[in-house]
């Protein structure tokens, strides 16, 4: 089964009105860095975090495409208007798109 993919260029740096970046990673990933504005709901807990996705379109993302394109077929058998970004946090921040922190002072970075 295919899954809807962007490349992380495609993406809008200001996703329009309507749509989420939804981050799937780890604790630890997300804490070392993370798109400014992304949902953070790692992929082991989904399933029973489902009550807090927007019903908007989703933005799935994890380090680089693997995590999130499972969890985008997931979310699209279920209701969901979901896209996977294809090449994740890794090609995000090589195209030096914004990134940050949770701890202050840190310096972001992808893990």
């Amino acid at each position: 089964m295919s899954v809807p993919s962007v490349e992380v260029s495609e993406v809008p740096q200001e996703l329009p009105d309507g749509a989420v970046l939804l981050d799937v990673r780890e604790h630890d990933e997300w804490t070392a860095g993370h798109a400014p504005g992304a949902l953070h709901i790692p992929m082991s807990e989904l399933a029973g975090r489902l009550d807090e996705l927007p019903d908007k379109e989703l933005y799935v993302v994890c380090r680089a495409g693997g995590r999130s394109a499972r969890v985008t077929q997931y979310l699209n058998a279920n209701g969901w208007d979901a896209t996977n970004v294809d090449g994740g946090m890794q090609v995000w921040a090589a195209q030096g798109r914004p990134l940050v922190a949770e701890v202050e002072g840190a310096r972001p970075e992808v893990i």
